[in-house]
């Protein structure tokens, strides 16, 4: 009965506590979605930048090494014809056109000549015979009116990477905006008083952890690791010790030996024409990591790790500081030895996989 009597005792604290903690994340979420209502897409546009738009009538691989040597990630397409915009292109669905015609048997070499609206019109035709989504998406996009609360929404609701930013008067393309140039602009206006983002990411179920995280192995292809980006429409796939390569299996843990992005275009730069490209796919994501460029770390998709112990706040400026796409969540060995502490860490092994947590999971946290 006393055992009874104490957990009475205790209940009314802990749910005192429970429900204060759920109202100062309330008030955090409420905080960060008035400051999204009150800015518009017009607020994160720089002052000068550079904006690539492509005819649909050019050469798609003409389009693609122009997207490369601006450093562009995506293109607004413009069709003559129908005098609209009427897609994005982007680094990746270039990718996804050469597995669409490695995968059909297609000639690659007519890349060189045929043109982005002929090129889209084939593998749409295709992949609605195969009962297939390929191609682009339809053309959507914000103008400089549209607060960024809307403007995420729509990033997030689709699926997009990217939202083009249009002057509403001529419909001109200003810029294209991504997740990450939004959390850049609230970390670096945002104001608030009060301790709102003291909980860490882990506690409030921000990003993907544990076994529901797709990872790749240092010794499957290129291909292979593309297939998987794909099928669970992923942007990047950490890429993990295979059991051969050492005891990477051991115990369900994964150690991490980098990251491989669908926007990392190395093994397409390095290649003299499309067929050479097609023949890269069949390195191992071991190889293509070896080949990465390390001048670029501060490029979206770059490797940056955090634990399960970072709070929201702190994630908040890694994220607006270093400008990229998702951080992994990691754990030492003797951190998982000593139940997660973050107290001493041996950084001469590769790291644990735990999670992985991205810009779009941090904006649709605020969404929710």
């Amino acid at each position: 009965n006393n055992n009874n009597n104490n957990n009475n005792n205790n209940n009314p604290s802990q749910n005192i506590f429970v429900n204060e903690r759920e109202v100062v994340r309330t008030a955090g979420r409420q905080a960060i979605s008035s400051f999204l209502d009150s800015h518009t897409c017009f607020s994160v546009l720089r002052a000068s930048g550079k904006v690539v738009v492509f005819d649909t009538r050019i050469p798609i691989q003409l389009a693609f090494y122009a997207l490369v040597e601006h450093d562009m990630q995506a293109a607004p397409l413009w069709d003559p014809s129908l005098c609209q915009f009427v897609g994005l292109l982007t680094v990746t669905d270039f990718i996804d056109i050469l597995r669409h015609y490695r995968s059909n048997g297609l000639e690659v070499t007519s890349l060189a000549t045929r043109s982005i609206a002929e090129i889209l019109h084939q593998v749409k035709m295709t992949s609605t015979s195969n009962n297939k989504s390929t191609g682009l998406s339809p053309f959507l996009s914000a103008d400089t009116t549209t607060t960024l609360k809307q403007a995420c929404r729509i990033l997030h609701d689709h699926s997009l990477d990217f939202l083009p930013v249009l002057y509403p008067e001529d419909m001109r393309v200003l810029a294209t905006i991504t997740y990450t140039n939004i959390l850049e602009h609230l970390v670096t206006h945002f104001r608030e008083q009060r301790r709102l983002f003291d909980d860490t990411i882990y506690e409030l179920g921000i990003g993907t952890y544990h076994d529901n995280v797709q990872v790749g192995y240092a010794h499957q292809t290129l291909a292979e690791a593309l297939d998987i980006l794909a099928e669970h429409s992923l942007g990047a796939l950490p890429v993990v010790m295979s059991t051969e390569d050492g005891d990477g299996g051991n115990g369900g843990s994964h150690k991490l030996l980098g990251v491989y992005s669908r926007s990392d275009i190395t093994f397409l730069a390095s290649a003299s024409d499309a067929e050479d490209a097609i023949s890269n796919l069949k390195l191992t994501l071991g190889e293509v990591l070896a080949q990465q460029r390390t001048d670029v770390a501060t490029t979206p998709d770059a490797l940056h790790t955090c634990t399960k112990q970072h709070t929201l706040q702190s994630i908040f400026e890694y994220f607006a500081q270093l400008r990229f796409n998702r951080l992994y969540v990691v754990e030492h060995q003797n951190q998982q030895e000593e139940g997660g502490s973050t107290a001493t860490t041996d950084n001469s092994s590769p790291p644990i996989l735990v999670g992985v947590v991205s810009a779009r999971d941090l904006v649709a946290y605020f969404l929710e």
